[in-house]
């Protein structure tokens, strides 16, 4: 019934269309002979309400409402032809295990007799988001883990990972001593890549509910395990860097990782000589210098609640030390008398005796277990020395500045609107990022977007395609999100097109970057610490305390923005660290440093000098509780394993 009613209605839309155009040629040809000559023209100025002019006029006007019908009836078909292209594009498609069970279903109907039956057949079932989502958007998450180059993490070791690249950063910040020449420059250097695309992937995502404190996510026999197949030295480096993130969480376990020679230099050569920084980790010759070091794990009452140490071997072929007790033995020896585990290059691990699948490894190549490793690496010289704290020096007033770092960038220099760009154009980065034109904020509807903004603010010299996709998306081939950037950008200039003629983000050169006409506090910021440092004029570090209104882009977490952060809050604490040494006025002094431990309350220099400076005032009590709060505030943050300061 449905298909006689559609055959119809084609039928009569189809004569709507070619009935009233045949009529129209037929009947009104002789009053159209053809163009109107001049002479027709004129008389026609002449006399315009003739009857031949009134029959043009109508044919007109008939011929003009079939192409509005017509006009009607296309765009409605085209319509309905689009809906239907959208509707067979998402049209649930069977899975390959549907697939199969149809052709088993099949081959049993033609073969074995049967008694048709009335029920409808089940539905397929409808394809998932997930499963339609393009390879690109997501490649780095997997079910329970995360995808890196050059491995996968379990999501619980993923945000340890994260937990210590954040330990990195207040361990700089604790070392940093304001108001002196920057002379490390590794203090402001990047983390490596592998972090970076971990930062980036759970960068949104909450903590697992079941992670514990970063111990092996598999459970190894009592005896030990030996590792076998494609992924073994893989999987070996992961149990490696898995265990190991367990003395940092719990320092008191001091011997979580036991590992010979051999071993390290054929699981992670380029890091042998750095070792010794490593929390937790032990080097030894042979396995029967373990039972040295093992002891010491097992004579607290506490003992038994710790999780096993960690003995990693390579060779030759012995057996495992029959006194190791509270350790667990994981071996790449095919020779060793141990249960085999076979492990593919993708974590996923068999019980070579049993054949029943075991839980899925953390694997790692060399090169992502190294850029792991140099998280919880603590440099030696990170460790200050109490008694080496920078007093407060004497500081000539008429001519105080800020002492240059060789970190800060140059600003560009602002170039006044002409009279065609009198646009107000205000970009605010420092504390919650924000784009106001003509006074009212811009509403940026992609987060992308806004961290384009940001990165460009940073990055005044401009950036290339390439340095973009690789900030916002590290860890992702730049060639399957080079698309998105230029979405991302598009959807950018759509919004501020909307409200200005004026470009905000400029393509010249193969570089993207902001109008220099456009005021960012950042770059003020800069160019008032920039003139601190290379001028005598006093007081110039003011400006630099007016012009920091809050952490760089404050509340966000893209892995690229604590190195520019640092940096940031760094001129910060110099023009308060400068002008507090300026001063003469010991209450003045004082506030200055408070202010500045509000900036930074890890740094320890500034509560030394507070601390200092509240002794000279003869409050000892509170020069203590000074003290005895950064204390707190370090071991809640989990660097309390380094000397402390103490009042003096």
């Amino acid at each position: 019934m449905n298909g006689a009613r559609r055959l119809a209605g084609a039928t009569v839309v189809l004569a709507v269309l070619a009935i009233p155009p045949w009529l129209l040629t037929t009947l009104t040809r002789a009053h159209l002979p053809g163009w109107p000559t001049s002479t027709q023209l004129r008389d026609w100025l002449t006399d315009p309400l003739t009857p031949a002019t009134l029959t043009t006029g109508l044919i007109a006007v008939a011929w003009l409402l079939w192409l509005g019908m017509t006009y009607t009836v296309t765009v409605t078909a085209a319509r309905r032809l689009r809906a239907g292209a959208r509707w067979v594009r998402h049209l649930p498609l069977p899975t390959p295990w549907q697939a199969a069970a149809t052709s088993i279903a099949g081959a049993a109907a033609l073969t074995t007799a049967h008694t048709p039956t009335t029920h409808p057949p089940n539905p397929p079932t409808p394809v998932t988001a997930d499963e339609l989502q393009h390879p690109s958007d997501t490649p780095q998450t997997e079910r329970g883990g995360v995808v890196v180059p050059g491995g996968w993490l379990p999501d619980d070791t993923a945000h340890h990972i994260a937990a210590a690249a954040a330990l990195v950063w207040l361990r700089r910040r604790r070392a940093h001593q304001p108001g002196q020449p920057d002379t490390n420059a590794t203090q402001l250097t990047p983390l490596p890549a592998t972090i970076t695309a971990v930062q980036a992937v759970i960068a949104d995502q909450p903590p697992p509910p079941t992670a514990t404190t970063g111990a092996m996510q598999a459970p190894l026999p009592p005896a030990g395990i030996r590792l076998a197949g494609d992924g073994a030295d893989h999987a070996a480096r992961g149990l490696l860097v898995t265990r190991l993130l367990t003395a940092l969480r719990d320092p008191t376990d001091t011997t979580p990782v036991i590992i010979t020679s051999n071993t390290l230099t054929r699981l992670l050569p380029s890091v042998a000589e750095t070792v010794a920084t490593i929390p937790g980790l032990h080097v030894i010759d042979t396995l029967e210098h373990a039972a040295v070091l093992l002891p010491a794990s097992r004579t607290s009452s506490t003992a038994d609640r710790r999780i096993p140490s960690l003995v990693m071997t390579a060779g030759p072929a012995t057996a495992a030390p029959p006194d190791l007790p509270g350790a667990r033995v994981v071996t790449l020896d095919a020779g060793a008398p141990l249960p085999t585990w076979r492990v593919d290059r993708h974590g996923h691990t068999v019980d070579h005796q049993t054949g029943q699948p075991r839980p899925r490894m953390c694997v790692l190549d060399g090169t992502a277990a190294a850029d792991l490793l140099a998280v919880l690496a603590q440099p030696a010289t990170e460790v200050l020395d109490p008694a080496a704290s920078v007093p407060a020096r004497p500081v000539d007033r008429a001519q105080a500045k800020i002492p240059r770092q060789s970190s800060r960038v140059t600003p560009p220099t602002p170039r006044q609107p002409t009279e065609t760009t009198a646009t107000a154009i205000r970009l605010r980065v420092l504390g919650r990022p924000a784009l106001h034109i003509d006074s009212n904020e811009v509403t940026i509807r992609r987060s992308a977007a806004l961290q384009i903004l940001v990165f460009l603010a940073v990055h005044p010299d401009g950036a290339t395609t390439t340095q973009l996709v690789q900030a916002l998306w590290p860890g992702l081939p730049a060639h399957t999100v080079t698309g998105r950037l230029y979405t991302t950008l598009s959807d950018l200039r759509s919004t501020i097109r909307a409200t200005t003629a004026d470009p905000m983000v400029v393509h010249t050169e193969g570089r993207y970057h902001l109008d220099p006409r456009a005021d960012v506090d950042l770059w003020r910021l800069q160019a008032a610490a920039h003139h601190s440092a290379t001028t005598d004029a006093p007081g110039s570090w003011q400006a630099v305390i007016d012009a920091y209104t809050g952490d760089l882009a404050a509340g966000h977490t893209w892995p690229w923005i604590d190195p520019p952060r640092e940096a940031t809050r760094r001129l910060a604490l110099d023009a308060h660290t400068t002008a507090a040494a300026a001063q003469t006025d010991p209450h003045e002094r004082l506030r200055l440093l408070q202010a500045a431990i509000r900036i930074d309350p890890y740094n320890q220099q500034l509560h030394q000098l507070a601390a200092d400076q509240l002794n000279a005032l003869g409050d000892s009590a509170a020069a203590a509780d000074l003290l005895h709060t950064h204390r707190q505030r370090l071991r809640l943050a989990g660097i309390l394993d380094q000397p402390m300061i103490t009042a003096r």
